[in-house]
């Protein structure tokens, strides 16, 4: 069984004496670490629960010579017979845990890739990581993901493969063109255009409506003007070939096809062309009548085009991704209203039998009073006339008000937290080609360190000397942070390099 740690009086913790009550015979084996300056004394039956951790390793590498010393820890005192790591002692304390309680918790504060990095280091398995701290480090995990994708977007746009065709190239400079505004000056024109054309089909398409400016063809019906139909035809026109151009330059067509945004722009353009085919080839098909339906029904999705604005407009994007994490809120909200709905409607339609002159003539003709009584519309079509269902209808209009308040705010948090993440990641990838180029830089130079096999060639220590003089000279440990080397004459550190 286990035995819980104490605290000794310079604040390390140690566990009982050997030869304690409740101690095992074989198992009484005590190692002491040294983990960021933090000391701790273990013992071998609390470690050997999980012999393949590094913690557990320990208890038998002094048999195996300093190389397996040294690649387990990062320096050992013989004298104390003292491990040393130069690892993060807060989470060290929060890995430790695995031993006493079988789960390890990530301490608030702490980034969770680098705490799943300390956790790969002292060989201890994230199934035993908490499932709170997993989805923590998932959530992180993707961020790094995301950012690693943008670098990788914008390094693909800036490196050119020597290797590839013109056809290739070209194809590259297309979608770099259309998909990249910020590339160029010319490929920031040409968004602008586009966003404008948008914005001029959107108005063509409701002044077709207007009655004053249409036109009465052979037939006697009202149709759009001429210049409106010209317009519109520009317009489409352009939005086809800009839909082609990024379709043929795209690196994965399939993908390019399915996503939502160009489902978007393909159901702005299709109705133009179905409703042009309809109109010239579907009357030697179909009546008249049914074809004029048809076309005005295809009419109506041109309205989709709208959503064409949301490549162009980051908000956009940002309030559609706001509102795609928000459907248990939005569920919520539609849940309070339809109860309330449904309830608020039956007392409304009972208390207002009474009235000789009611306009509660049904349970569902009274849930449109509610709809717009809950919502604060109020139309004023349908009102109660008695005292009690005046008093309906005063709670009702409470209730609805309190019932859309409540999810208003996770919607915004989502919102902001999303538009704000964005913003983080987008500075997050610019860092990290600033490091990238800094490395690059920096290549020929030389690496500061060395190996343990560099302990043999140092030379001597000048006398009249204390720190010897290779003492700024680094090498590179077991777990990838350098620190200082140690004398020969000194076992213990001198200065403890924290990786925090």
């Amino acid at each position: 069984m286990a035995r819980a740690g104490r605290m000794d009086g310079s604040g390390e913790c140690s566990l009982p004496e050997q030869g304690s009550p409740g101690s095992v015979a074989g198992d009484d084996i005590e190692i002491v670490v040294n983990v960021g300056g933090v000391r701790q004394v273990l013992y071998g039956d609390l470690l050997s629960q999980y012999p393949e951790t590094r913690l557990a390793e320990l208890i038998n590498c002094l048999a195996g010579g300093y190389d397996t010393i040294f690649s387990l820890c990062d320096d050992y005192d013989p004298g104390k017979r003292e491990f040393y790591f130069d690892r993060d002692p807060d989470a060290f304390k929060c890995v430790i845990e695995v031993y006493y309680f079988g789960e390890v918790h990530m301490k608030k504060g702490i980034c969770p890739i680098c705490f799943k990095n300390e956790m790969d280091f002292w060989k201890v398995d994230l199934k035993f990581l908490d499932d709170c701290c997993k989805s923590h480090l998932s959530e992180k995990r993707e961020e790094l993901e995301e950012i690693a994708r943008r670098v990788q977007l914008i390094l693909d746009d800036l490196g050119v493969d020597a290797a590839e065709g013109r056809w290739r190239r070209c194809q590259k400079c297309v979608w770099k063109f259309l998909e990249k505004p910020e590339s160029s000056c010319p490929a920031r024109v040409v968004a602008v255009l586009s966003f404008l054309l948008i914005l001029v089909s959107s108005v063509v398409m409701c002044m077709g409506t207007i009655p004053e400016l249409q036109v009465v063809d052979a037939e006697g019906n009202r149709v759009e003007h001429p210049t409106l139909e010209n317009v519109e035809t520009a317009c489409i026109g352009w939005f086809t070939l800009e839909y082609l151009l990024r379709l043929f330059s795209s690196p994965n067509k399939l993908h390019f096809a399915l996503s939502f945004m160009n489902i978007v722009d393909v159901l702005a353009i299709l109705p133009f062309y179905v409703s042009l085919t309809l109109t010239h080839l579907g009357a030697r098909m179909m009546e008249l009548t049914n074809v004029q339906q048809a076309v005005q029904a295809l009419r109506i999705m041109r309205v989709a085009r709208i959503f064409k604005l949301a490549r162009h407009s980051s908000g956009l994007q940002t309030l559609t991704y706001a509102l795609k994490r928000s459907f248990k809120e939005l569920g919520l909200l539609l849940m309070y209203l339809a109860v309330g709905i449904f309830v608020f409607s039956a007392l409304g339609y009972t208390m207002e039998q009474s009235h000789p002159e009611t306009l509660f003539k049904s349970i569902p003709q009274s849930f449109w009073w509610a709809i717009i009584t809950m919502t604060t519309v109020g139309y004023g079509d349908i009102y109660p006339k008695t005292t009690l269902g005046k008093l309906n209808a005063a709670i009702s209009f409470l209730c609805g008000v309190i019932a859309i308040a409540l999810p208003i705010h996770p919607i915004i948090n989502n919102f902001v937290r999303y538009y704000n993440k964005q913003r983080v990641l987008e500075t997050a990838a610019k860092h990290e080609l600033e490091l990238m180029e800094l490395n690059s830089s920096s290549t020929g130079e030389g690496k500061a360190g060395g190996s343990r096999s560099d302990l043999d060639n140092l030379p001597p220590e000048p006398p009249g000397q204390e720190a010897p003089s290779w003492s700024g000279r680094l090498k590179l440990s077991h777990s990838d942070t350098f620190i200082p080397l140690l004398t020969e004459e000194k076992h213990h550190r001198t200065r403890l390099q924290s990786c925090k």
